[in-house]
């Protein structure tokens, strides 16, 4: 028989807030297994500039809870600052980045579906320069989002570190 989630004050803002200062990536996440949504608090350490990506299934929002920094969606660059709150519809080019004071802000979404096993897609040999099918280390080992570019080194969904 499953346990069934506990509602109610799920995390302190101020716990959460004072992780050391150099923890890039998230520092919190929404984890009960049976759950609609998915929702982490992400920290930018300053100066770190977000890749431009497309989100092509979900909605997202933000809330941002410390710092302060950029928001560039749809091509329209917008301040962030505490207390503010933004709606990144999918299908839109976005990217975050931090200011000199780093950016923390949550994010919340609806959860994505499990992997299933299914017909896997035929996939071609790669031609002379161009990245290999396989792209395991471009795969985050925390909420399993693909990296956004060949070059990535953080994952764009959650901050943390990829695989080298």
């Amino acid at each position: 028989m499953t346990t069934p989630p506990r509602a109610g004050v799920l995390a302190g803002m101020a716990d959460l807030r004072a992780a050391p200062d150099d923890r890039s990536g998230a520092l919190w996440r929404l984890d009960p297994a049976a759950r609609q949504l998915d929702a982490n608090l992400v920290r930018l350490l300053p100066g770190t500039r977000g890749i431009a990506h497309v989100e092509p299934d979900l909605d997202v929002l933000v809330c941002v809870v410390d710092g302060g920094g950029e928001l560039v969606a749809g091509g329209e660059r917008q301040q962030l600052e505490p207390g503010g709150v933004a709606w990144l519809p999918h299908g839109m080019e976005r990217a975050l980045s931090a200011g000199p004071d780093g950016l923390a802000y949550v994010t919340v979404h609806r959860r994505r579906p499990g992997m299933t096993i299914g017909n896997a897609p035929v996939v071609r040999e790669a031609a002379p320069g161009e990245e290999p099918a396989c792209m395991l280390n471009r795969i985050c080992p925390d909420c399993d989002h693909p990296a956004d570019g060949a070059g990535a080194r953080y994952c764009s969904r959650c901050g943390s570190r990829l695989p080298s």
